[in-house]
């Protein structure tokens, strides 16, 4: 899990978020502003890339307002910044301004570790978010998900959970926190069994294959199959989301990427990214995003905010085929 130093304080002037486990990473930022937020509920939120954070925008950002808001200014890839800029930060770090949060989102590494190094000097709240390449870190993850959830699983049941789907931190975090909304009593590793392997891999992880790959047909052919033999409809709509996501992650990564690169990278087993590949023919950034919030209006369905789960996954399943096959494409 990240790690926090020199101060717990996330209204600290400066923050560091330091590492490229994009999960922790975003968690950090979102820490920030939820309690800048609480503190004003109209704190003004920017959010810049190194190409948007130019010589002289952040004294323009940080400066008096009239209005004294409370202002959160996040710079992503700080490690990519300009050495004019760097040392607009570096000057900002010496006396930073009140009301005004600065989150500096850092890779770590060689790169940039100069204003790393002022900021730590400067006394920033430091979180650090490593990449979780251990199996052990992993399940010292998936123990503290459900410890934050207010639940206890046992440590047969968080193992169970690592081997059923592997490497993912965000996979990992949306199963922790779907078992936790959804079972009652122990979560031990009968449950995880119920919900992440044999029949309901089989059977919910295939409508999501399917779909993802264009084939109608034969997703809604096994959807009904599924929900005939007691999948519950929570994890088909977790399979889709989980497979439209693998399609838009691997979409955004570098083109000519090694295989056994792109798998480090992305957090998945080789034979995934090499399936995804496969199933993302076709696919649009647009495809991507219609078929997300066509998976979340029926996750909210099945969640009690429809009358018939069964006929918003069919819409969902739908939404998603299309989506693998746009119009001009389909076949």
């Amino acid at each position: 899990m990240a790690r926090k130093t020199t101060t717990d304080d996330p209204l600290n002037p400066v923050t560091l978020a330091v590492g490229q486990e994009e999960l922790l990473l975003e968690r950090a930022v979102r820490e920030v502003i939820a309690a800048a937020r609480a503190a004003d509920a109209d704190t003004d939120v920017r959010d810049l890339t190194p190409d948007a954070l130019q010589p002289g925008t952040l004294a323009e950002l940080t400066s008096p307002s009239l209005f004294a808001e409370r202002k959160v200014v996040v710079v992503r890839n700080a490690q990519d910044l300009s050495a004019d800029t760097v040392k607009d930060v570096k000057a900002y770090l010496g006396s930073p301004a009140e009301e005004i949060t600065l989150v500096l989102v850092h890779a770590g590494g060689a790169k940039g570790k100069g204003l790393l190094d002022a900021a730590r000097k400067a006394g920033a709240r430091e979180v650090s978010c490593p990449k979780m390449t251990k199996p052990a870190d992993r399940l010292s993850f998936v123990r503290g998900e459900f410890r934050v959830a207010g639940r206890s699983a046992t440590a047969e049941a968080c193992q169970a959970l690592v081997d059923a789907l592997g490497s993912d931190l965000r996979e990992l975090a949306s199963a922790c926190s779907q078992l936790a909304a959804d079972v009652d009593g122990p979560i031990d590793d009968a449950v995880v069994a119920r919900y992440y392997t044999g029949r309901a891999e089989a059977s919910g992880f295939t409508v999501a294959d399917r779909a993802v790959e264009g084939r109608a047909a034969e997703a809604l052919e096994a959807l009904r199959w599924s929900l005939a033999t007691g999948v519950a409809p929570v994890l088909i709509t977790s399979a889709l989301a989980q497979a439209v996501r693998a399609i838009g992650r691997l979409a955004s990564a570098p083109r000519g990427a090694r295989p056994g690169d792109l798998a480090r990278d992305l957090g998945m087993p080789p034979w995934k990214v090499d399936r995804v590949r496969q199933q993302m023919r076709g696919w649009s950034a647009d495809g991507v995003s219609t078929a997300l919030r066509a998976v979340a209006e029926a996750d909210g369905a099945v969640k009690g905010g429809g009358a018939d789960p069964g006929y918003a996954l069919e819409k969902a399943v739908v939404a998603v085929a299309r989506a693998a096959r746009p119009a001009g494409r389909r076949g």
